[in-house]
């Protein structure tokens, strides 16, 4: 096989870009120049990190708490994730599974490289978070995508996946609750789709980066279901730690040493301060703020749920979890990407466009981020409306 003449590995060929970092940069070339820009395309908390785990930062650097750790994290980090699994979820879990990763990203390289081999397919659902299928590619394995849409609740179920695999299937990576969509898996669906893959000899990956931000339901981990599969998760989302760049993934017995020997090499530890900082995550006190938040975001999607589809956007699902609603915007344009744009030059309102989460119909899906508060997201609907009506 030749080079590619740039010098640059064909496997980027199939990494794409992030296309709403383009939208945002615009954003902020606008606001640069004195325009108000509404921001509900970047998927990050508005809230700052809660001042307890500023606090035990800052202490940890004042202490000189900056040096390497163990790969796979410091004791005390793993022993209190593996408590709150315990306390939140009645989940009885092995602090030695807990492996602490810089971000969910780390987790996620970790998980497919110890997991793929070169041609294995993993099957994930289309609209989905596009790193997840980007790892895949990373290691050499092929991502096959399964068009997902509102009769399954915009996830994977065990008819889907059994129709899907093949012999060369070797993973099946569910997200819930989901970005871009907002739902989740019950542990019903769970349990019948971990049987499915246990039963063709497969393993289950489960993406709970979101857990935690849930209304009017129950948050369920998928350690409730069984010890052989691997779940990843994160500090960003419901503990307010974007750039912390800190998360974890939990695996079976048998995979330990291959994801710390890997760890070793790839990373060789997660950031010192953040996991020190981090021990403070899971405090009382730090607890009632992120619930207070969790709350703060739930008021949010209940405003603009609503207020999306009275302008005429589809959301046939209630998103339970997250802070996104993805609408389908066929009865307003057939291109999602330059509605965006154009909503954006006009009325300095910043959404993300569907060709970011896959190929299943992007051109008439919009998400929307609700992670600025009420005020702003009125705002924001006033503009759309105004907006629209010019398009009629």
């Amino acid at each position: 096989m030749r080079d590619d003449p740039s010098g640059i590995a064909r496997r980027m060929d199939r990494i794409r870009p992030f296309y709403v970092m383009e939208l945002l940069e615009k954003a902020k070339r606008l606001e640069a120049g004195g325009r108000s820009v509404i921001h509900m395309e970047v998927g990050e908390p508005d809230f700052a990190t809660p001042e307890p785990v500023v606090e035990a930062g800052v202490r940890a650097l004042r202490e000189g708490k900056t040096r390497y750790t163990p790969a796979t994290g410091i004791p005390p980090l793993r022993r209190a994730i593996a408590d709150f699994y315990r306390a939140r979820y009645g989940v009885a879990l092995d602090p030695g599974r807990v492996v602490v990763t810089p971000g969910a990203s780390g987790a996620l390289q970790l998980t497919m490289s110890v997991l793929i081999d070169p041609g294995r397919t993993v099957l994930m659902a289309d609209p989905g978070y596009p790193c997840n299928r980007h790892f895949v590619e990373l290691v050499g394995g092929r991502p096959d995508m399964i068009a997902v849409g509102p009769d399954t609740g915009y996830q994977l179920n065990a008819e889907l996946v059994s129709a899907r695999w093949t012999g060369d299937t070797r993973a099946v990576l569910v997200a819930t609750p989901s970005n871009p969509t907002g739902t989740h898996l019950d542990r019903e669906t769970l349990t019948e789709i971990h049987r499915v893959v246990r039963e063709k000899g497969g393993v289950l990956i489960v993406d709970e980066i979101y857990q935690g931000l849930t209304y009017g339901t129950e948050g369920v981990t998928a350690l409730s279901v069984a010890d052989d599969l691997f779940v990843v998760n994160s500090f960003s989302k419901y503990f307010g730690m974007t750039g912390w760049r800190l998360g974890w993934l939990v695996v079976p017995k048998t995979h330990v040493n291959a994801v710390d020997r890997l760890a070793q090499n790839i990373f060789l530890s997660a950031p010192t301060v953040s996991q020190y900082a981090a021990l403070s995550a899971f405090d009382a006190g730090t607890l009632e703020i992120l619930e207070s938040r969790r709350a703060a975001f739930g008021e949010r999607r209940d405003f603009l749920l609503p207020a999306l589809r009275a302008l005429g956007f589809e959301i046939p699902v209630t998103p339970q979890g997250a802070f996104y609603l993805y609408a389908n915007c066929r009865g307003l344009s057939d291109d999602s990407y330059g509605f965006a744009m154009d909503l954006l030059e006009e009325e300095g309102v910043a959404i993300t466009p569907g060709k970011d989460f896959g190929d299943n119909l992007p051109e008439e899906h919009i998400r929307f981020a609700y992670t600025t508060e009420i005020p702003r997201l009125a705002e924001g609907m006033a503009r759309l409306e105004r907006f629209i009506g010019r398009r009629a």
